[in-house]
């Protein structure tokens, strides 16, 4: 039996850049693996004398705050945060895919209830495990037959009750993902096989002893062991009045005997390991349902949790429209930043953005009038889409891509071993050699730590080396020349926003289309924070200055 909820044939798995210790952890079923898997990987990295290279999802998840979305997701939850971590980087790239994952997650948010229900029941089943016989590395037979037979008493408990909930609740679920699941959980768990698997867990309990067979091979040693099905309990007539019986012959073994006790156990065990063996593997596949079910469930759980804050703080989600990736669509309709928003008490003003057959957007204008917050948070947006999640817009509709990658400004080297120019270049070499066509690029005031005419020169072969290979780029900028002169160019695929500024220097933080400008008003910056506390700084000072 598969839960398939995150994918239509085949459980989740992720992209090999992501599988380290920690994941191990969380499918080996062991509620605190993780924690000890972290504790591990720091204690590694505190004895270890070199640095820690960065991953290749590192700047990513630094330029859109990821983490900020994933704690809100978690909601303090260890678990929900490691997997809503990696669902989200595991991006899928089939619309029909996207649309499955999207209808899943529409009915959990319609039945929450339901699933946290299914939620704890997996954790129930995984957290029994602890509460059975412990097995060791070189046990007996017998005791993986015992440990084995109490964990599958454990899970059948439980897939009663999720059994229950198929009953209660298939009818009012209408994704593909979902009703699929509850139907198996009908049809595969009906009262008649359960009911046999109890029958066959009683007799494995071997309350009544150990029926084997063996044959005598060379040397008189045994060979052939056969472990056999107890006979049936003799009826009231048979106990009453006892027939002739066929002879047998019994020994006992004196108390302190050690070494008769040895061979027995050795003897049983021979015959009773193929039972014990395929007795174990019938309770980890059972376990590994219960840990599909957790893992899946819990991508879902933190989806839940995100879109319940976003609605009791009045912001507006939806489910995206996916398109194949050669349509090059995108519109959005009052797109904002989701992480930014959990940041703030009130709300964050949305953008439209219509990039429809755009390979390139520049975007320009006033500093501090939200370029970078809306470039974030179509970045933002093209993950959740891809994930499967609702994404923080009134509308959005764009073609999947074959990955996002950021390209942003940052602080000075502290290590001073190197200038901001080489580890600019550093991080888009690093990029260049991992992209692939149709992948998108988010760049933000990219290659300004130098001159703005050596930075556009930069800039400008970069974005056209992209665009040559079917990259899709985004690109946040106040060096004129770069903007102006593709602007010159008259490109089609080509899409120029400003962030709009009033007269008198309010921002709006709207983003609408327009020309390049060759000023980014940066007096009115200098005016807000140095002439509010020099009243005898003149206009004309404070424009010479700027």
């Amino acid at each position: 039996m598969k839960v398939f909820l995150l994918h239509r044939d085949r459980d989740f798995a992720l992209s090999p850049e992501l599988e380290d210790p920690i994941f191990d952890a969380m499918r080996s079923g062991n509620l605190y693996a993780i924690s000890r898997a972290k504790r591990d990987l720091e204690k590694q990295q505190r004895i270890s004398s070199l640095p820690t290279s960065p991953g290749p999802y590192d700047g990513l998840v630094q330029d859109l705050e990821l983490d900020t979305l994933w704690s809100a997701m978690a909601a303090g939850d260890e678990f929900l945060f490691e997997m809503a971590k990696r669902t989200l980087l595991t991006s899928l790239t089939d619309p029909e895919e996207i649309t499955y994952r999207q209808q899943v997650l529409a009915d959990c948010l319609e039945h929450p209830e339901v699933i946290v229900r299914l939620y704890e029941l997996a954790i129930a089943a995984l957290a029994g495990e602890r509460q059975v016989l412990p097995v060791w590395s070189g046990a007996m037979p017998d005791l993986i037959l015992r440990r084995s037979v109490q964990l599958l008493w454990l899970y059948v408990q439980i897939l009663r009750r999720l059994r229950q909930v198929a009953d209660e609740q298939a009818e009012t679920f209408r994704s593909e993902g979902f009703r699929r699941f509850f139907a198996a959980l009908r049809e595969e768990l009906a009262d008649d096989y359960l009911e046999t698997v109890e029958r066959h867990l009683r007799e494995l309990e071997l309350r009544r002893g150990v029926l084997e067979s063996a044959e005598l091979g060379q040397g008189d040693k045994g060979r052939d062991y056969v472990f056999h099905r107890p006979p049936p309990d003799p009826s009231w007539k048979e106990r009453l009045l006892p027939g002739k019986q066929p002879p047998s012959y019994s020994f006992e073994l004196h108390p302190r005997d050690e070494a008769g006790f040895r061979a027995l156990s050795e003897i049983t065990g021979r015959g009773l390991n193929p039972a014990a063996d395929a007795v174990a593997q019938s309770a980890d596949h059972v376990q590994s349902f219960f840990v599909m079910l957790r893992l899946e469930l819990a991508f879902y759980l933190g989806c839940m949790n995100l879109h319940q804050w976003l609605k009791a703080n009045g912001e507006p989600t939806c489910f995206p429209s996916p398109v194949p990736e050669g349509e090059l669509a995108l519109t959005a309709q009052g797109i904002y930043d989701v992480c930014l928003r959990l940041h703030l008490e009130d709300g964050v003003v949305g953008n439209d953005v219509h990039a429809e057959r755009k390979s390139l957007v520049m975007i320009t204008g006033a500093n501090q009038g939200g370029k970078s917050t809306v470039l974030r948070s179509l970045g933002l947006a093209q993950l959740m889409m891809q994930s499967g999640m609702f994404v923080g817009a009134e509308s959005f509709r764009a073609s999947v891509c074959a990955g996002v990658f950021t390209h942003y400004k940052r602080e000075e080297d502290a290590t001073m071993e190197g200038g901001k120019l080489d580890e600019e270049l550093g991080r888009m070499s690093d990029i260049v050699a991992r992209i692939h066509p149709g992948s998108i690029v988010l760049c933000n005031e990219s290659f300004a730590s130098t001159n703005e005419r050596e930075g556009s020169e930069i800039a400008r072969q970069v974005v056209r080396a992209l665009l040559d290979r079917r990259v899709r780029v985004f690109f946040v900028t106040h060096m004129y020349d770069l903007a102006h002169g593709f602007h010159a160019q008259r490109l089609p695929t080509a899409l120029f926003l400003r962030a709009e500024r009033e007269p008198d220097g309010r921002r709006t933080f709207k983003l609408l289309e327009g020309e390049p400008l060759p000023t980014s008003y940066g007096q009115d910056s200098y005016r807000r924070i140095f002439a509010s506390t020099d009243s005898s700084l003149s206009t004309a000072a404070v424009e010479s200055r700027a």
